[in-house]
């Protein structure tokens, strides 16, 4: 059976108020679809009501199912051991978020990994 999409916490990385920038739009096709997300990055400000977490505090989370990233593969790697330690059951790298070493990490620890987009999986029921 699968899991209902509001179980999977979603911790959204690259969040930003700037509506014109994908992990908005991502954002805002999460409360659409009803899947819980907390926004973390190193803008500040609200997305949908949300206000984004300072990444740079590593903020210790819980119960994270899913890491979407929006942050390109250079500005990474400080926080790969952090988004690891969080143990998610999968990490999705979106378009331009690629990582062949990060997802060899995480498919070692048992994390799914996968290179796919946000916007299309929710379009397509495959989130």
């Amino acid at each position: 059976m699968r899991e209902e999409k509001s179980k999977k916490l979603t911790l959204l990385v690259g969040a930003t108020p700037n509506p014109s920038r994908f992990a908005y739009f991502a954002a805002g096709k999460f409360i659409e679809q009803g899947i819980d997300f907390i926004p973390i990055g190193i803008k500040k400000g609200k997305v949908f009501g949300k206000e984004i977490l300072d990444i740079r505090s590593k903020p210790e989370l819980l119960n994270i199912h899913t890491i979407t990233l929006y942050l390109g593969e250079q500005n990474q790697e400080e926080w790969v051991d952090y988004f690891l330690s969080l143990k998610p059951k999968r990490i999705i790298f979106n378009p331009g978020a690629e990582n062949f070493e990060f997802m060899r990490k995480a498919q070692k620890m048992g994390i799914e990994a996968i290179n796919a987009c946000n916007l299309v999986m929710l379009r397509t029921g495959q989130f």
